[in-house]
């Protein structure tokens, strides 16, 4: 009796360790795919900021100076991102956008020194750096996440689940080649 209990019951914990290992899985990439949205909302919203740093453009004739060819670039950069595509790429073009469009509006500062008095000008600035500094805790929470998928499938036992079962590929973490050429130190993986 005690031999057929322990038959019974061996294959029914390992069942259950397998079930909650493939949705810890799954429970991690739904994380993933969560914090991407939350980098492409974020980036969106930088997106409708954009028609008011056009105004200003015209009212002081920026685009003299450039500044109106990186509002057009953001533009495009921000509709590369796509909806459930994770491209790292395109967000690293978005963020290379949104610094050329800023370094612009310094410029534009320079050139036009009415400019900051405006009280438009100075809530646009504002408003830019906060979509930066939510844009950046986005990115944070989305390699966060993709960390903790990458270690579920990679690790025992879920990599054996993920391989029987899942089969998920692991993801790659946002990473910024413009803000790591600024580094002399390379590490070694």
């Amino acid at each position: 009796m005690e031999a057929l209990l322990l038959l019974v019951a061996i294959p029914a914990v390992l069942i259950i360790g397998i079930i909650v290992v493939y949705n810890g899985i799954i429970g991690a990439y739904n994380a993933v795919e969560r914090g991407w949205a939350s980098v492409l909302t974020q980036e969106r919203q930088k997106n409708k900021i954009i028609p008011t740093i056009e105004k200003l453009v015209e009212d002081y004739k920026l685009h003299e100076s450039g500044v109106l060819t990186e509002v057009t670039k953001l533009r495009s950069a921000l509709a590369d991102l796509k909806e459930g595509q994770m491209d790292a790429n395109c967000l690293a073009k978005a963020e290379q956008s949104t610094a050329g469009l800023m370094k612009g509006l310094q410029v534009a500062v320079e050139a036009y020194p009415e400019l900051k008095a405006s009280d438009v000008y100075l809530k646009l600035m504002a408003e830019i750096s906060e979509q930066q500094a939510q844009i950046g805790a986005a990115i944070r929470i989305f390699n966060q996440n993709v960390e903790d998928f990458n270690n579920k499938i990679q690790m025992f036992p879920g990599s054996v689940v993920n391989g029987m079962f899942n089969k998920k590929q692991k993801i790659n973490t946002f990473t910024d080649q413009e803000a790591e050429s600024g580094f002399d130190y390379k590490p070694n993986f």
